[in-house]
């Protein structure tokens, strides 16, 4: 007997992934079990938290036009569905960037007393900001982490442009501290360009990290927990026709994901084994991504992402059909046994 009955999958975000995450959470809610549990999808964006689909179990989704969507009740996280009080008892949380993926959504949670799919608040904040991300996994030792620098909005941008120009090798990767889809990257081949890529970066946040690029080849690799033993899936690797994993090749096509990555044995153990250690040490729940560059000096990390795509086409999704899992049973898995 399946340990919760109603499932909320939350999907939307405030931030510029909002269309991306209802893709992926729409795809979620569509996979969970619909003979166990009654599946109701919210959308939730800057503050407005809506209905917009539910289905019981063994019956039809029933979507529910703009206009008629109940909103949620934020005091015990319930909505009225015809003259009904719907309370959760599980949120499958699908939103990339704030406040899903940041850590605030799960800490609403967990003072309700809610159980849900992604990490803590705290993993989840420490997670979703690339540099203090990166600065824990420096001091684990468990991977290379390529040399950076780091700014604050407010601050010099030619003075800071100059100081990284002495520091770090071109090219250089230019990104926001938070959030994701590569908004507000920039690859740099030049000094000359790297202020503007900085201005550019802080429309999506207020701080940034510059990256010395690591030439490799790119991996992923994601892991979750059952039964108190964490799992990972099979590595990919992304080979893009553009100059880096940008938007562009994200989701339009512009890229190749092989899965198994064709590396060796000793690569894939080695990749699988750090993420998860990586995994361990952040105290992670749910599944979660990581991803990597393959050098030729070894293994270098790149980002940990704590609610990765779910779309069909998404990265652990095909982990997921390559491992011969099927996605209904590994979501139960996530919901059950996480």
């Amino acid at each position: 007997m399946a340990k919760y009955k109603t499932i909320a999958v939350v999907y939307g975000s405030d931030s510029s992934e909002w269309e991306v995450a209802c893709r992926s959470g729409e795809f979620t809610a569509s996979r969970i079990d619909g003979d166990s549990y009654d599946v109701y999808e919210i959308f939730a964006r800057f503050g407005r938290w809506q209905l917009v689909a539910y289905k019981k179990k063994d019956a039809m989704r029933v979507p529910l036009p703009e206009g008629s969507r109940p909103e949620i009740d934020k005091t015990d996280f319930s909505v009225n569905v015809l003259g009904e009080k719907v309370k959760f008892d599980y949120v499958y949380i699908m939103q990339h960037g704030a406040p899903g993926e940041s850590g605030q959504f799960q800490g609403y949670l967990e003072m309700l007393g809610i159980p849900f799919s992604s990490c803590s608040s705290s993993a989840s904040a420490i997670a979703f900001d690339k540099y203090a991300c990166k600065s824990y996994i420096r001091d684990l030792g468990i991977v290379n982490c390529a040399p950076d620098a780091f700014i604050h909005k407010g601050s010099d941008v030619e003075e800071f442009a100059a100081r990284v120009a002495g520091k770090l090798k071109f090219p250089v990767f230019v990104k926001p501290t938070i959030g994701g889809s590569s908004f507000g990257v920039s690859m740099v081949k030049d000094p000359s360009g790297l202020a503007t890529a900085v201005k550019y970066a802080f429309s999506e946040g207020p701080t940034v990290l510059v990256e010395q690029g690591i030439e490799g080849r790119e991996l992923t690799c994601a892991a979750y927990r059952s039964g108190g033993v964490v799992h990972t899936l099979p590595i990919i690797e992304i080979i893009t026709e553009n100059e880096y994993f940008d938007y562009d090749a994200k989701y339009n096509g512009r890229s190749r994901e092989v899965c198994p990555a064709e590396v060796s044995a000793e690569d894939t153990a080695l990749v699988q084994g750090t993420t998860a250690k990586i995994y361990e040490n952040l105290d992670c729940s749910g599944v979660v991504r990581m991803d990597y560059i393959l050098a030729k000096d070894g293994l270098y990390f790149l980002e940990v992402n704590t609610i990765p795509g779910m779309t069909s086409a998404s990265l652990v999704p095909k982990m997921v059909r390559t491992a011969g899992m099927d996605m209904t049973d590994f979501l139960s898995d996530i919901i059950e046994n996480g």
